[in-house]
């Protein structure tokens, strides 16, 4: 039922503020509980544009933002798919990641739900004291691996609200299907726990038996009251991510973005500088500063990329090379996690990075270590001095953990880097040339990955699925991209970009039979009636 008077205009998913007709005002009790005029959409998207420019700081601009989420749901979702390459860098990284260190102190107004470790044995009351009955992607995070910035705790928060709002912007999925979930299991950072506005539970981090029961229970729950959710992990830290995502991608529909999106995004820039480079897959040799979730999804893709070209798995290993905190990732080293056991070279041992790279001679480094500025000149004087066209993905986030900036890839290459980032930069100028750097963001990849799983009800989420939507993304690449630098296609097509990627992994999972809908007759014309359209209803 409709809310009505006061009731209504605090309400963000109904409220159209000065919006509403003198007829709607009438008949929903508005009379006097609003200025006299009434003011198009259009002119209330102009009117919160000109606030939003006077703002300070991005981080004002986050604030306002949110602010206008949590009143008026329709406009914000106007404003950013109108506007989303101005938008993202505001809602999403880099700016998230200035809003989760300081989340208790620019909290607002709840948003999401908060599940402790004071709930176990309560999981179900929790969730539904959810007011909304039709969930159909949740994001949950424990905080412990935000972005490049580490244990956050509860201020995690703002990365599950910040990807749903991508899924609904860029995946067109209805925001009433959407739910940002937190476990709070504590946090084990001590400025935390010294901040006096610290929204989280102060105790050192749940581990072993006692964290396990509480996911079980989370899963177990969801998928009792919300059977077509899907649920994707989200910036959970290494310990968990990889063998939380083995546990349940057999029995839930679930999926890990930081493996599986990022591994997805990542393989389609790839397959897009094959393209400028007139060469497959299998010439290349990659080296990867970093060797945790991100590195991990990657290089599965790839090795899987690299099959479908003829390799064998072990040929296709070979292409794949792990740099961590204690050196290149060779056979000879003791206590390597199994995850990075398929990357454990016969090779001799080298310290770091440089060395490694050194030895190696690689055709393309990626970086997914947040470790800022170790693509330093001398590493990228080197790639341009052993390949015409050297690939260089700085893709670590925030911005301050990139590995590299667009303009010191192409100072140091003479212009020649295939670049790509995580994080925006702007076009470069260099020797009469503009550069305009793609951004290896991950929302290219999850909206149109979960619109297709939604779409056709898939009861499961495969790794195939992302290999489907990399090869999907990459052929949407235009060659006028291509020429301009650019491996992603722009931000301006990005819900054009997720409904192609939605047909392709809604047929793939009706044709292995994991999708409890009849084939549609027309499956374009099918994920755009699935696909939300931010507007005002008439009431």
């Amino acid at each position: 039922m409709l809310p009505q008077g006061k009731a209504l205009l605090c309400n963000p998913r109904f409220n159209k503020g000065t919006a509403f007709t003198q007829e709607e005002r009438e008949k929903l009790g508005l009379r006097g509980l609003l200025p006299p005029a009434v003011l198009s959409m259009e002119q209330q998207v102009k009117r919160f544009l000109e606030r939003l420019s006077r703002q300070p700081s991005a981080l004002d601009k986050y604030m306002q933002l949110a602010s206008l989420q949590v009143h008026n749901e329709t406009l914000f979702y106007r404003v950013v798919v109108d506007h989303l390459e101005s938008m993202m860098p505001l809602i999403y990284t880099p700016t998230v990641g200035q809003a989760c260190q300081t989340f208790g102190h620019i909290y607002q107004r709840p948003q999401g739900l908060y599940i402790s470790a004071n709930d176990r044995g309560h999981m179900r009351e929790v969730i539904q004291n959810w007011p909304l009955d039709e969930v159909k992607v949740i994001v949950v995070t424990d905080g412990e691996r935000i972005l490049g910035l580490g244990d956050l705790g509860t201020y995690g928060m703002g990365i599950p609200i910040g990807k749903l709002a991508l899924y609904t912007a860029c995946g067109g999925i209805d925001p009433a299907h959407c739910l940002p979930v937190m476990l709070d299991t504590g946090t084990n950072t001590q400025s935390l726990i010294d901040d006096a506005l610290y929204t989280g539970l102060k105790m050192p981090r749940m581990r072993g038996d006692d964290y396990d029961d509480l996911v079980e229970e989370f899963v177990t729950a969801v998928q009792d009251i919300f059977p077509q959710a899907l649920i994707q992990f989200e910036d959970f830290a290494n310990r968990n991510a990889f063998r939380l995502l083995e546990k349940y991608q057999d029995r839930a529909c679930v999926f890990n973005d930081d493996i599986q999106g990022t591994g997805a995004v990542a393989l389609a820039g790839l397959y897009a500088a094959m393209r400028i480079i007139d060469k497959p897959l299998s010439s290349q040799k990659i080296l990867f500063l970093g060797a945790g979730e991100a590195a991990t999804g990657i290089a599965r893709l790839i090795v899987e990329a690299l099959q479908a070209e003829g390799l064998s798995e072990a040929e296709a290993y070979q292409h794949c090379w792990f740099v961590d905190s204690s050196g290149l990732v060779t056979q000879g080293r003791e206590h390597l996690n199994a995850h990075k056991l398929p990357y454990a070279h016969d090779f001799p041992a080298q310290a770091d990075f440089y060395s490694s790279l050194q030895a190696l001679k690689p055709t393309a480094i990626i970086g997914v270590a947040g470790q800022a500025g170790h693509f330093s000149p001398p590493v990228l004087e080197k790639m341009a001095e052993w390949n015409e066209r050297p690939i260089i993905f700085a893709l670590s986030n925030p911005t301050s953990k990139a590995e590299c900036t667009a303009e010191q890839a192409y100072q140091h290459t003479e212009g020649r880097a295939i670049f790509a980032s995580g994080s925006p930069f702007k076009s470069v100028s260099l020797n009469g040339n503009v550069f305009s750097p793609g951004q290896g963001n991950n929302a290219y990849i999850f909206p149109g990955v979960g619109l297709g799983v939604i779409a056709v009800q898939a009861r499961r989420v495969t790794e195939r699925m992302f290999f489907i939507a990399a090869k999907t993304l990459a052929a949407q690449v235009a060659d006028y991209d291509l020429a301009q630098g650019r491996v992603y296609p722009s931000l301006s097509r990005i819900r054009e970009v997720s409904a192609k990627i939605a047909e392709a992994v809604a047929t793939y999972a009706i044709e292995q039979g994991l999708a409890e809908v009849s084939p549609p007759d027309d499956m374009a014309a099918y994920i755009q009636q699935h696909m939300y359209e931010p507007i005002y209803q008439n009431y």
